[in-house]
């Protein structure tokens, strides 16, 4: 296995990182304007968001390993 993980990574989870980091960033995003313009109820409905991006994470994290151990019985 001397490429890197990306090239030969599954397009399952390429998608589900991207998308992560998305809701993440969104979630941050949102959170930032709600605290700074006083909006409480868009700063707590960011916070939804961010706990979906991170699930997202780690169903990316599952699926690489996932991969990897496939990869690895071979």
């Amino acid at each position: 296995m001397l490429n890197e993980f990306w090239n030969t990574a599954p397009t399952a989870y390429k998608v589900t990182v991207f998308c992560a980091m998305g809701l993440i960033g969104v979630g941050i995003i949102l959170n930032l304007i709600g605290n700074t313009s006083g909006n409480q109820g868009l700063a707590t409905a960011s916070l939804p968001v961010i706990g979906l991006g991170l699930v997202l994470h780690i169903v990316g994290l599952v699926v690489r390993g996932q991969t990897i151990r496939k990869n690895l019985k071979r």
